[in-house]
């Protein structure tokens, strides 16, 4: 995988916007886009923009990863 970050705002602390990730297969084919903010983290897959997404909130992810860890 290749992940690209599209936007980096100086501040570190993620607001409302966040920042977009671009991910990519090996590749290089484009396979959507992670936004990551304050709120939670939503897939975009292909060209879907951000706010048609899947999304899901910080609690949601948590539990999802320690629910799932290997």
């Amino acid at each position: 995988m290749n992940v690209k970050i599209k936007d980096f705002n100086v501040d570190m602390i993620l607001k409302n916007k966040g920042m977009e990730l671009d991910i990519c297969d090996g590749d290089n084919t484009h396979l959507g886009d992670m936004v990551i903010n304050k709120a939670g983290i939503e897939w975009c897959k292909g060209k879907t923009h951000a706010g048609g997404g899947k999304k899901i909130k910080w609690k949601q992810f948590i539990e999802w990863c320690e629910n799932n860890a290997d």
